[in-house]
């Protein structure tokens, strides 16, 4: 029996216009946890969709082999009779089904023609312990968190017999205690026999976890790497964007003016459980000019923080004073905060920040189409020339500005964002997680992308669960914990060290 359970030989797919894959080849050794590393747009998820079956046999050309066998999958469902699940970075769960339910739909449990709920709970109940989470059955999933969510995606695969567990981008969006027992998992899982593929931007957890890493660039295979303590993050980023990244966070010399942004005596509470406080008398300030952070665990309040500030877009019974450019301004909604020169770019872009089926043009205007519009018309026009200059100001990777924006990759998604709240000409740009699941060389991009704004003399405020980030791009770094400020520290004197005791401090 070979020691690949999979090879996929030659792999070429095309869309209109587009040439996503050429001549790929991917080669995985059975019972590995095996990392695709690529910058975004690079063609990984494209790949593991060929494989699965979501590109069926016949709409690309080349040849995979599993087990020893060639195959021909004309569906997911063929894949999946084979042992091969793949779990997507948008998690295909239905939130208002219960775990159980989720974890066999489609694999219903019956007897006699009727779904047999007892059996269905029990073994649901036997999937979660394996996955490590203790669970009732019966829980709606809306009513759990991202992390247990992606758990109970692999309790699904496991439910289906599985061989190879593709997962794409499985801890993109899970704070280092949830990510840490994904990996846990991934490691029990290659002890029972089975084969994982990881799409992942995370090199620290390649480094971590995997055996060995293909890097796939502009659709091509350029080299597959043994993990191990000679393989640096560098040496794999170079392969990734085909030159060395010396510094990963551009060089930037800040011009400090006068106080351009405050929020002072905050409170939020939350948004049903109106006795609950989730920020609790909150104080700070930007200056035009300044980058600043906020750093805090996962649940400290700060995406809390940041939309209750946006025109109350959270929270009830909110109190507090804001002030743009000395004067105090009232925020009853989103239209008075963008009035106000404020703008807020989404953790979640592709829920809150933009329109997938809608095209790049339109996405990037729908924020102030006043400034296009007369007598009720928009300048079409114009319309295009606006978004034609940010596109290529930004450097978004598309042939046009009609491309549908839920057809582009994550970098370049976050580049329409950023160009969407750009085009309001903010005072104050808000932003929550600006480079949350995108690769390496897309995130050098956006922090230049940073830099350029804030020399431009705006208030810039970053939120981000990565501590080195905000290391390396703000000038000072707020501290957040229990929706309590705890601390502000200047770049020079902020370790990731100092920030995570502040971030972890207790009220007096």
């Amino acid at each position: 029996m070979s020691d690949n359970i999979l090879e996929m030989r030659s792999i070429t797919k095309t869309f209109p216009g587009v040439k996503a894959l050429e001549d790929v080849t991917l080669n995985v050794k059975r019972g590995e946890i095996h990392a695709i590393c690529g910058e975004n747009g690079a063609g990984k998820s494209t790949l593991m969709k060929v494989l699965s079956g979501v590109y069926p046999h016949g709409s690309y050309t080349g040849d995979i082999y599993f087990d020893g066998q060639v195959e021909k999958f004309g569906s997911i469902n063929d894949s999946e009779d084979r042992g091969i699940v793949i779990i997507h970075q948008e998690l295909a769960l239905i939130p208002y089904l219960s775990v159980a339910e989720n974890i066999f739909l489609g694999n219903e449990q019956r007897s006699k023609g009727v779904i047999d709920w007892n059996k269905t709970n029990a073994e649901a109940a036997k999937l979660l312990a394996r996955v490590g989470l203790d669970e009732n059955p019966v829980t709606p999933v809306n009513q759990l968190g991202v992390g247990k969510q992606q758990l109970i995606e692999i309790a699904k695969a496991l439910s289906k017999k599985v061989k190879l567990l593709i997962l794409d981008e499985p801890t993109a969006a899970l704070n280092d205690q949830d990510s840490a027992h994904l990996l846990d998992l991934l490691r029990h899982l290659k002890g029972q026999g089975i084969t994982s593929i990881m799409i992942s931007h995370k090199l620290n957890e390649i480094e971590e976890i995997a055996d060995s890493t293909t890097i796939i660039r502009d659709g091509k295979t350029i080299e597959t790497l043994e993990i191990g303590p000679d393989l640096t993050q560098d040496r794999i980023i170079r392969g990734m964007v085909g030159r060395s990244l010396d510094n990963r966070y551009p060089d930037h010399e800040p011009k400090i003016g006068e106080e351009i942004f405050a929020v002072k005596d905050w409170n939020v509470h939350h948004p049903t459980q109106q006795d609950r406080t989730v920020v609790n008398n909150a104080e700070l300030h930007v200056r035009s000019g300044e980058i600043v952070g906020i750093a805090g665990l996962m649940g400290a309040g700060r995406t809390e923080l940041a939309m209750s500030v946006f025109g109350r877009s959270y929270g009830s019974k909110i109190s507090g004073e804001v002030r743009v450019k000395g004067k105090e301004v009232t925020l009853k909604n989103v239209t008075d905060a963008i009035n106000a020169g404020l703008a807020y770019v989404s953790e979640d872009r592709k829920h809150y920040g933009l329109n997938l089926i809608q095209d790049i043009k339109t996405n990037t205007t729908s924020a102030a189409l006043g400034k296009l519009s007369k007598a009720g018309m928009v300048n079409e026009n114009e319309e295009l020339k606006v978004a034609e200059d940010y596109r290529k100001q930004l450097r978004t990777k598309t042939p046009d500005v009609h491309a549908l924006v839920g057809k582009l990759s994550g970098g370049n998604q976050q580049k329409v964002v950023l160009a969407k709240w750009m085009y309001t000409d903010p005072d104050v740009l808000i932003l929550d997680e600006p480079t949350r699941g995108i690769d390496v060389g897309a995130k050098y991009e956006i922090y230049t992308i940073i830099n350029q704004l804030a020399d431009q003399g705006k208030g810039v405020l970053v939120i981000s669960s990565e501590l080195p980030e905000l290391l390396g791009i703000c000038d000072r770094i707020y501290t957040l914990s229990a929706g309590n400020i705890t601390g502000c520290v200047d770049r020079k004197d902020a370790t990731q060290e100092n920030l995570m005791e502040l971030m972890t401090k207790v009220k007096d």
